[in-house]
């Protein structure tokens, strides 16, 4: 079977991590045509924006996307790529699977979570606005339709994956109305899948708990800033951003990304865990049916963590970029 996805190589180390996912591709004899696209810094200076038309008609008209991580400029610059893209497509649930892995030495063994966050708005949508000088609002805007569309997801996913509880994330004590109806609406659709428990943690409170006891959770619902920082303190216990993936998923169009950041100051010097890029690949490949080669990647991949031989540096060791991208090739 053949397919025609969109590959979007990102700042930073993006265009390192993707080539290796790329390769290893090409080597599970995954027949896949890329339609290469340029966002971000490297689209500013050749289209002068950073998501330009022609690269968004292309994503609609593929519908998948595997995509290196994007330089979103702090506290000033360009807005966010990622959640343009989000907002763009309508990609409403972000779902990271966060597993323990062999060979990787963490404070925590047998970690198996699946994180879904809300993707489309809450705080994290960046709606802000200067009131007057020295005073900026920041709006969280919260719905009954996307609230009730994402704990379905979960609530599904759960039944699909045999999971047997979701955890809505919230913060209902002070922020009762906004927090309050994405509660409201979890426990609404749980009613409709009466052989998933269902439980609810305020966020201060889950984030303690993840790091004394992350055993107790199973399926986590968030909403979307809290699914921001909850995921990546997730990806810490299981040997950090290097290792994590992530699926930005709507009805039509899907991208498929590793979680960390463009880590500039190591851009180019052929450093970067690869790793995540990879998981992102696999993901992509089971979304479109996949399986035979997203299991025999994925084998591969464990083979070189349980050998412990040939980490990059983030896992302690010493291995290029390229060498571990020729191990996990090795390991097919």
């Amino acid at each position: 079977m053949g397919h025609h996805f969109c590959l979007i190589e990102g700042d930073g180390i993006g265009p390192e991590v993707v080539e290796s996912a790329v390769k290893v591709l090409e080597a599970a004899k995954v027949n896949i045509k890329w339609e290469r696209l340029i966002v971000g810094e490297a689209a500013i200076k050749k289209y002068g924006t950073p998501l330009p038309e022609s690269m968004l008609a292309l994503i609609r008209k593929h519908k998948i996307a595997l995509k290196g991580p994007v330089t979103t400029p702090v506290g000033s610059g360009f807005s966010s790529v990622n959640v343009a893209l989000r907002k763009e497509f309508n990609l409403y649930s972000n779902f990271r699977p966060v597993k323990s892995l062999p060979g990787v030495k963490t404070r925590f063994d047998n970690i198996d979570l699946y994180i879904v966050r809300e993707n489309t708005e809450g705080l994290y949508s960046g709606i802000e606005h200067t009131v007057t000088a020295g005073v900026v609002e920041s709006i969280k805007i919260v719905t009954k339709e996307a609230s009730t569309r994402i704990a379905e997801f979960a609530f599904k996913t759960a039944v699909a994956q045999k999971r047997k509880k979701v955890t809505v994330i919230h913060k209902a004590n002070i922020m009762k109305l906004s927090d309050g109806l994405f509660l409201e609406c979890a426990r609404k659709v749980a009613k409709k899948y009466p052989k998933i428990k269902i439980d609810d943690m305020i966020v201060d409170n889950a984030s303690m708990q993840l790091v004394m006891n992350p055993w107790q959770f199973d399926v986590l619902l968030l909403e979307n800033l809290y699914g921001d920082i909850v995921s990546d303190l997730a990806a810490g216990l299981v040997g950090g951003l290097g290792l994590v993936a992530g699926a930005n998923l709507g009805k039509r169009e899907a991208i498929f990304e590793p979680v960390h950041g463009s880590a500039p100051l190591i851009a180019g010097k052929n450093k970067a865990n690869p790793s995540a890029t990879i998981t992102a690949a696999i993901m992509m490949l089971r979304h479109v049916g996949e399986n035979k080669a997203a299991n025999k990647i994925e084998k591969a991949l464990f083979k070189v963590f349980k050998s412990g031989k040939g980490f990059t540096e983030d896992l302690g060791g010493r291995a290029s970029t390229q060498t571990m991208t020729k191990n996990i090739i090795a390991s097919l």
